[in-house]
């Protein structure tokens, strides 16, 4: 809990750190600090206070940039996990396409086996029927031909 609150404090101060509301603060304390010859304090010593709060402050500006770094790298590497986890879902899908498609070929050919079958039959019952009728007429003949009236 107490992490989570020292967490909580010093992401609140990265960002009021790097805002306008940060730049008003610092403006009004530097020229606040100069003014203060005007009550008596020398430069000297102002200038040695100043220096040292400067000082101060950038060691932890280094501080906080660290802290963004490590943040933003660890939230670049999560991305990375993600990427990489998609890219297996699409390697995945891509399989999954490549087998349907197989599938779909083979239905095709299935249906154009299917189609030249029903084509045969249908010709080969044509056939036949043309058959029938030749054979019909040739006993029509036949008998015609061998009938007493002729």
């Amino acid at each position: 809990m107490i992490l989570k609150n020292r967490k909580k404090i010093s992401d609140k101060a990265m960002n009021w750190v790097g805002s306008v509301g940060s730049l008003t603060v610092h403006t009004i304390l530097f020229v606040g600090s100069f003014s203060l010859v005007f009550f008596g304090i020398t430069i000297d010593k102002i200038l040695l206070v100043v220096t040292t709060i400067v000082s101060l402050e950038a060691i932890y500006m280094a501080i906080f940039i660290q802290m963004a770094i490590n943040q933003n790298t660890a939230s670049l590497e999560e991305v990375g996990e993600d990427i990489e986890e998609i890219q297996k879902d699409v390697d995945d899908i891509q399989k999954d396409v490549d087998e349907i498609q197989k599938d779909v070929d083979e239905i095709e050919k299935d249906d154009e086996q299917l189609m030249y079958d029903q084509k045969t039959r249908t010709a080969f019952s044509g056939i036949e029927s043309q058959l029938m009728e030749l054979i019909n007429k040739i006993e029509t003949i036949r008998h015609e031909k061998n009938s007493p009236m002729n």
